[in-house]
């Protein structure tokens, strides 16, 4: 593990925030920034395998037009200069977007991405696509057709998927944020396993247009990134609505950076006293009983409270999710099954034996639910604190089942504690608090009432000024 500090002077180390201070006062471009960034990915790319595709000239071609535009007296946007790469299932028009799939390989998209759009316009630069999942699949992140993504903290270990390329690439300080996506925790369990921060937000709260899709139902667009800082802003620029997507809703967007100095004294954290906690590992429980003792500290308040449903949540979400994906995938699935992993094949064979009737009883059952869960978490709390992951992070082979024995209860003990919250719709936040005796990260979920994205990030933020997490980055070439 190398001390931050003495990284400062490299570019590539630089927040999102300090990258766009940096470059817009003039005390370094564009250009050298990607140029850094672009050095980074050639010594790490060989170790974690997060990138499917670099697109370096295009990039360097990107950042020298925003310094032309900065010499001219004009900034592009609160993301000026700051270089990102995002899950390879975002579509750029004349680009192709493999989705970690054999099957999608040469697919060449015909439009871009609204999230893409607006990123560009703030002035981001794009270098490449992140390696994932096939077709987003995956809480371990194993992938045949592309190779094994690695945890940067150590390799032998998985990042967490389906977002495996956007929790590496951050983790590891190739880029300094991602788009992921998250239908049962693909953007937050990589964040927490890799030492990042990534938000699934309220359903609806941004645009999935030119995304490739999972299940129409469950299906987030997140950011990851280093800081609570970083990932506010990068949905600030990303949230709201949409014409080309009527699920994105009409709800204005807040200011996510607003309140992360304002502190949390007086406000209450509502812990869970079943199902997140349960089996939980002596380790990751210390870990997170620590982490509660800040919040105290800071002056926040904890309440323990009862979850109803929790115990048929689970079999709902299966329902929808994967009744959905079955619908997305059934002419591949007809046509050329063979090109699917193992894995994901065997995934989807449950799906298709959901009834019409399963499956419209769990959407019909979701609302309500949805707010009693919320009526008994938030009656009496601002937020909800939750592990991500209820064991230190496993091996890649530990987890690499195939579609052989155990593969349900191993994909299931990873999104055990992510799951539920994409059912529910609401958003929930990964903060980073510590790592565990073999060195992996450790982080817990803030999760909130719908489009209370600014309160999640007002806790992160406390949380991070106190415990200098941020200082830590793993010991890669």
């Amino acid at each position: 593990m190398k001390d931050q500090a003495k990284l400062a002077s490299d570019p590539a180390d630089w927040s999102i925030v300090e990258t766009v201070d940096a470059v817009c006062a003039g005390h370094a471009s564009a250009l050298e920034v990607t140029q850094a960034v672009l050095d980074r990915i050639a010594r790490r790319q060989p170790v974690l395998n997060c990138f499917i595709r670099i697109d370096g000239d295009r990039a360097l071609e990107t950042a020298s037009g925003l310094d032309a535009a900065r010499s001219a007296g004009r900034t592009q946007g609160p993301l000026h200069g700051a270089v990102l790469a995002h899950k390879d299932m975002y579509y750029r028009a004349g680009l192709v977007s493999t989705c970690g799939s054999e099957i999608r390989r040469d697919f060449v998209a015909q439009t871009t991405a609204t999230v893409l759009d607006k990123l560009d316009n703030a002035g981001a630069v794009d270098v490449g696509t992140l390696n994932m999942s096939e077709f987003a699949s995956g809480p371990t992140g194993h992938n045949l057709h592309h190779g094994n993504c690695h945890n940067p903290w150590n390799p032998d270990h998985i990042t967490g998927g389906s977002s495996t390329g956007s929790g590496s690439a951050v983790g590891g300080r190739l880029v300094a944020g991602s788009l992921g996506s998250d239908t049962g925790g693909s953007v937050r369990l990589p964040a927490g396993i890799c030492g990042a921060y990534g938000i699934k937000p309220t359903q609806g709260r941004v645009s999935r247009h030119g995304v490739m899709g999972l299940s129409f139902s469950l299906d987030n667009v997140g950011p990851i990134a280093r800081t609570a800082r970083d990932c506010a802003r990068m949905l600030s620029v990303i949230a709201g609505p949409d014409p080309m997507d009527t699920t994105a809703l009409p709800v204005p967007v807040d200011d996510y950076e607003a309140d992360l100095d304002a502190g949390v004294t007086g406000l209450r954290i509502a812990v869970p006293k079943t199902y997140y906690f349960d089996d939980i590992s002596p380790e990751i429980s210390k870990l997170l009983d620590s982490a509660l003792a800040v919040f105290t500290s800071l002056g926040a308040k904890i309440v323990h409270v009862d979850l109803p449903h929790h115990d048929i949540i689970g079999a709902l979400g299966n329902a929808v999710g994967s009744s959905e994906q079955c619908t997305l995938h059934d002419f591949w699935h007809q046509t050329c099954p063979e090109k699917y992993a193992p894995l994901i094949r065997a995934r989807m064979q449950a799906g298709f034996g959901v009834t019409a009737v399963e499956y419209l009883k769990a959407l019909h059952l979701r609302s309500s639910i949805a707010r009693a869960v919320s009526d008994a978490a938030f009656g009496d709390a601002d937020v909800m604190f939750l592990p991500v992951l209820r064991f230190p992070v496993p091996t890649l082979s530990e987890t690499d089942v195939g579609d052989g024995a155990g593969l349900h209860e191993i994909l299931g003990s990873i999104n055990h504690c992510t799951r539920p919250i994409n059912y529910l719709g609401f958003p929930a936040l990964t903060v980073p608090c510590g790592f565990s005796a073999s060195g992996l990260p450790v982080a817990f979920q803030l999760a909130g009432p719908a489009f209370s994205e600014r309160r999640l990030f007002r806790f992160a933020g406390a949380f991070e000024a106190a415990n200098g997490l941020s200082d830590c980055v793993p010991d890669l070439p």
